[in-house]
């Protein structure tokens, strides 16, 4: 509740008013001033004082004051009072409700027009408190979603296009990383590559078996071991030492020879003639040339033939070739399959092989020369052949990944089959974005925008929540406010309503539509209403029309207040009748009252004494504060103001002067009073006898009137009254200008004064 207006300084006509705090303000505070005193200053200051806006106190300051708008108001809130000082108030009093020509130029119209600003200002006035908290919060939502979708866009910006292979935003962020991802791309890197050359896969050559022979050592041992156990040891000595004297070929000779003398049987030397029998060389040489013997020596040298065959310089070098086409096919295939490792150094192999072969063809060769001598290889021998022979199982080890080598290569010529490049393509853009999606740094982003996309879900169902409730609401107060808007044009005469009062959603924000209904007939209120020279807004209402449609939007909106928020309310009214016909100043003043037992203060701001005079007849004298602005040298001070005074009417004081003299005697003018006795009969006639006795009338004429009617069925009045009209008629004519020319010299006695005084008195009287 506002208390008291303390202090006003330098603020538009008030130059440093104090006088206000010498009188509180009631339940019902009335306050006169003539156009241009301050009333519209005076509101300004209450504006800011709920809203807490310094402009509308600074954009007032007085013209050449040398200080600061300086203002203090005693009103609810707690101590200290509210003040506003050095561009600001200590506090506010937001419990304020104010009609002034503001709020007709924000909520209605703007001279004759309604523009889409006027309407999204009237959707918030009809949304109430509590639809304006809807709308608070559907706008908060809004906002926090803009701000998440800022986020979005700065982290989506932050991740490299390059990095997402093609794939939204979206769908890389939510990649999960499978199990051996490395593995699957570089398995569909080799698919995508086949599938460029396909037809180069499906002519190429698989894998080859590389073996390395194997040397059969235990033959090998048992040969070199082989001698002739029948041949005695005296008669091998005796048969080499003779060999030995024969020289190199000695041996190959007595072998020829002897197959001479075994074919022939011959019992004489071919050479000597001498009998065979009587050689002690003879039957050495037969065994030592035996069969057996012969069969020995034909091992060895198909032994060596076999070795050689086998593990010559041509094996070796088919080894060589094998093993470099191994390593060519492997090099043409692992850019399309995932190959088991098949590394080889070919040329330690064939070393060692080689080796291994000559040191064992040389022991070999030494049993050739000497085949009845047993042998037994050397330790570095069978080393050597030992190296070889793990060679020989490292290489037979290949051959099961060789083989597993040809199945995939099988089956890589099977995926070719079914495979599209396109879908290849796609599948191992996906795995890498996929690989991409899950580094470090990405990690970081992903996981960012993931839950910026997560609070923008909860933001937008908060959003769909807040715009559910506040549809409701809306859907709700709109024809409830329509009828509130409808039932106060009917209580101030209008002469029209109010139709389809709606809100809409536009792209510049909620507003509120409505058109008028004029006869019958609906006029849209729209900014290009009225282009094809049809009625419209502009030309529908008068300047009066549009202030009541002002007043009922503004009693409308409070209606929609709880009995308990109207009830703490201060409502401020800024000149309500300005253009209003007669007859609507009546209504408003009993709008105004009712309103005034419902508001915790009413505050009535006027130029028009009469209404506001209207306004206080039946207000609690007790709960009411008059005041009035007048001027006071340059500028303008607060008084009190008797409205009682100024309520009685002419009539009223007339009477008051008439009774006094009756009571008093004379005093003062006598010729007033004696003036008074005319007026005061034509004031009661014109509300007695209405249709006899119209505005303007004379007491002469009328009483003529009731003397040509006397008698007749539309008689006026009786005999004895129209007598006594014509007397008190005549007596006072003599105090009148317009009756007797000497009026102001006309003689007064006191006794018949008082004598026509009560007559008049007592024919007025009920």
């Amino acid at each position: 509740m506002l208390n008291s207006l303390t202090l006003l300084r330098n603020i538009g006509q008030f130059d440093s008013v104090s006088t206000g705090a010498q009188w509180p303000l009631l339940h019902n505070v009335l306050i006169y001033a003539e156009n241009g005193r301050g009333k519209t200053t005076l509101t300004a200051i209450l504006r800011s004082l709920r809203d807490g806006d310094p402009v509308s106190v600074l954009e007032r300051r007085r013209l050449s004051a040398v200080h600061p708008p300086h203002a203090i108001i005693d009103c609810s809130g707690g101590r200290p009072a509210a003040m506003f000082q050095n561009g600001a108030w200590n506090r506010t009093y937001t419990q304020i409700e104010i009609f002034d020509d503001r709020f007709t130029d924000e909520n209605v119209c703007s001279g004759l027009e309604v523009s889409s600003g006027h309407r999204q200002n009237l959707h918030e006035l009809i949304l109430g408190a509590q639809g304006l908290a809807l709308h608070r919060r559907l706008t908060t939502v809004v906002e926090a979603i803009e701000i998440v979708n800022g986020r979005i866009q700065n982290v989506s910006r932050a991740i490299p296009t390059a990095e997402r292979e093609g794939l939204s935003v979206d769908e890389f962020c939510n990649l999960p990383l499978p199990p051996n991802v490395d593995e699957l791309i570089l398995a569909e890197e080799r698919l995508s590559a086949a599938t460029r050359q396909e037809h180069l896969i499906r002519s190429a050559a698989g894998f080859d078996a590389l073996h390395l022979p194997e040397i059969d050592l235990n033959r090998i041992q048992a040969l070199l071991r082989r001698d002739l156990p029948t041949l005695e040891i005296q008669a091998l000595t005796k048969v080499r030492n003779q060999l030995a004297t024969l020289g190199e070929r000695g041996e190959r000779w007595v072998a020829i020879g002897m197959d001479f003398v075994t074919d022939s049987e011959r019992d004489t030397c071919p050479f000597c003639a001498l009998p065979l029998e009587s050689s002690s060389l003879i039957a050495a040489y037969r065994g030592y040339f035996s069969e057996e013997y012969a069969h020995l020596k034909e091992e060895i040298v198909q032994l060596l033939s076999s070795l050689e065959r086998q593990n010559g310089g041509d094996a070796r070098g088919a080894f060589e070739r094998s093993a470099r086409i191994l390593q060519e096919r492997r090099q043409f295939w692992q850019a399309f399959i995932d190959l088991p490792e098949m590394a080889s150094d070919s040329t330690a192999l064939v070393n060692a092989w080689r080796t291994a072969y000559e040191a064992l063809r040389i022991a070999i060769e030494r049993k050739q020369v000497t085949p009845l001598d047993q042998q037994e290889l050397t330790e570095e021998v069978l080393n050597l052949l030992r190296t070889h022979s793990v060679n020989v199982q490292a290489l037979n080890e290949l051959e099961t990944r060789i083989t597993d080598a040809n199945s995939r290569i099988g089956l890589i010529r099977e995926r070719l089959g079914t495979a599209d490049s396109q879908t290849v393509a796609g599948n191992l853009a996906r795995l890498r974005a996929s690989r991409n999606r899950h580094s470090a740094q990405l990690t970081q982003l992903c996981n960012e925008y993931l839950a910026a996309k997560a609070d923008k879900v909860v933001a937008e169902q908060e959003r769909e929540d807040a715009k559910a409730a506040l549809d409701q609401h809306r859907n709700t107060i709109f024809p409830s406010y329509q009828n509130a808007i409808n039932h106060y044009l009917e209580c101030l005469n209008a002469g029209f309503r109010v139709d389809r009062v709606m809100p809409t959603d536009t792209r510049g924000g909620p507003t509120c539509n409505y058109c008028l209904v004029v006869n019958n007939t609906h006029i849209p209120v729209t900014t290009n209403a009225g282009q094809n020279h049809e009625p419209s807004f502009r030309t529908t209402l008068s300047s009066g029309d549009r202030n009541t449609l002002a007043l009922a939007f503004f009693f409308a909106a409070l209606d929609q207040k709880t009995t308990t928020d109207l009830s703490q309310t201060v409502v401020v009214i800024d000149d309500p009748i300005s253009s209003l016909d007669d007859h609507r100043t009546v209504d408003t003043t009993q709008v105004l009252r009712r309103l005034g037992q419902r508001v915790e203060q009413l505050v009535v701001l006027s130029h028009s004494k009469s209404f506001l005079c209207r306004l206080s007849d039946g207000m609690d004298v007790q709960a009411r504060t008059a005041l009035k602005i007048e001027r006071d040298g340059t500028g303008s001070t607060l008084a009190m103001w008797d409205v009682d005074m100024d309520s009685i009417t002419e009539h009223d004081r007339r009477h008051a002067i008439l009774t006094t003299y009756l009571q008093n005697g004379p005093s003062g003018n006598q010729r007033d009073v004696a003036s008074s006795l005319r007026s005061h009969m034509e004031s009661y006639l014109r509300v007695t006898c209405p249709e006899h006795f119209p505005p303007g009338a004379k007491l002469g004429n009328f009483y003529n009137l009731c003397e040509a009617r006397y008698g007749l069925t539309s008689q006026i009045l009786d005999r004895q009254r129209i007598d006594e009209l014509r007397d008190i008629k005549e007596f006072s004519n003599q105090y009148h200008h317009d009756t007797n020319p000497a009026w102001e010299t006309e003689v007064i006695n006191d006794a018949q004064l008082f004598r026509f005084i009560s007559r008049t008195l007592k024919f007025t009287r009920p």
